[in-house]
């Protein structure tokens, strides 16, 4: 069985610096997530400073995502599940 130590001294330098690569991509898209992560919260903190509903808003952000027609499908259903747990 080969061990951890075997595996790294058979890995050639070019494959080496290609995965150091990789890791400072990600880890630079990490750091990207993060600050815009940081934005979107401030976005939502000005918003409700404003005196919008920001769960309203976060709703709404999320049904715009959808398709129109996979929006409308869902609001049907959603309809047809309201009624029926009226009775």
């Amino acid at each position: 069985m080969i061990t951890d130590e075997q595996r790294a001294e058979s890995m050639g330098e070019t494959t080496r610096e290609k995965l150091k690569q990789f890791f400072a991509r990600i880890e630079r898209l990490e750091a990207e997530k993060t600050e815009l992560a940081a934005d979107i919260r401030e976005v939502y903190a000005e918003a409700k400073t404003f005196g919008f509903d920001t769960k309203i808003i976060r709703k709404a952000i999320t049904l715009r995502k959808i398709d129109a027609n996979e929006r409308a499908d869902q609001e049907a259903l959603l309809e047809l599940y309201m009624d029926a747990g009226e009775g």
